[in-house]
């Protein structure tokens, strides 16, 4: 539990450690120790929720990896949402929850070019619910890979979860593993697997972002006509 705490933080989370800092401060100089011990453990929880650990990111072109930590909520057949510009095909979707106690740092399950960012506002139901895909506030992420193969990626609010941050733009390149977003804080991120692609994950098991390895890409299924160059 030492080392969560013995790691950078990530910038936008200063601000909410150094609020709580402060009241902490402010109530154990007033003497209230009522409220000194309550916030001192959100004190102690804001650094441990906003910590990025660096992550030893697997260096495979033909693997996808979790774009986040936490559990793998469930695995279904959905058709992916309008924005993502996957076409209207049902795909394999893994469905990560990320709780309040998970890194919720997003990462790029693969290298590729930005093709998609899309913001669509919603509800706040709980993003362990099916319907939270189609519900819920959310930021929609396709990369275009260098074989021209499209994976989507969505980053969904939770109940609890009020902000979804995404760093990245369209036509930027991004590596695997890469840093594009993060959601406060509790929520939910849905990977699109492209056709073709061998799962290697099952609904209950939990992945660390950025190196757990999620399916393997069907070699021979690459679009040689939109394929480029990074």
């Amino acid at each position: 539990m030492l080392a969560n705490f013995l790691v950078p933080i990530l910038e936008d989370g200063w601000r909410f450690v150094a609020v709580f800092a402060a009241a902490t401060l402010i109530a154990a100089l007033t003497g209230v120790a009522w409220l000194f011990w309550p916030l001192l453990l959100l004190t102690l929880w804001s650094i441990y929720f906003f910590r990025d650990p660096s992550r030893c990111v697997p260096q495979d072109d033909g693997i996808l990896i979790a774009p986040a930590d936490g559990l793998v909520q469930m695995i279904v057949d959905a058709v992916p949402p309008a924005e993502l510009g996957l076409g209207d095909r049902p795909l394999t979707r893994v469905s990560i929850f990320l709780s309040v106690f998970d890194v919720h740092i997003n990462r790029a399950p693969c290298s590729g070019m930005v093709d998609v960012v899309a913001y669509r506002p919603g509800l706040f139901l709980n993003a362990s619910a099916d319907k939270a895909s189609d519900d819920n506030e959310r930021m929609a992420i396709t990369l275009r890979r260098a074989d021209g193969r499209l994976v989507g990626c969505v980053q969904i609010a939770g109940w609890v979860a009020r902000r979804i941050v995404c760093y990245i733009k369209p036509g930027q390149i991004v590596a695997a593993g890469e840093r594009f977003g993060h959601i406060r804080f509790g929520s939910r991120t849905d990977l699109y697997l492209p056709g073709g692609a061998r799962l290697l994950v099952a609904a209950g098991q939990r992945m660390i972002g950025g190196e757990t390895v999620i399916a393997e890409l069907d070699p021979v299924a690459s679009v040689p006509r939109q394929a480029i160059e990074f």
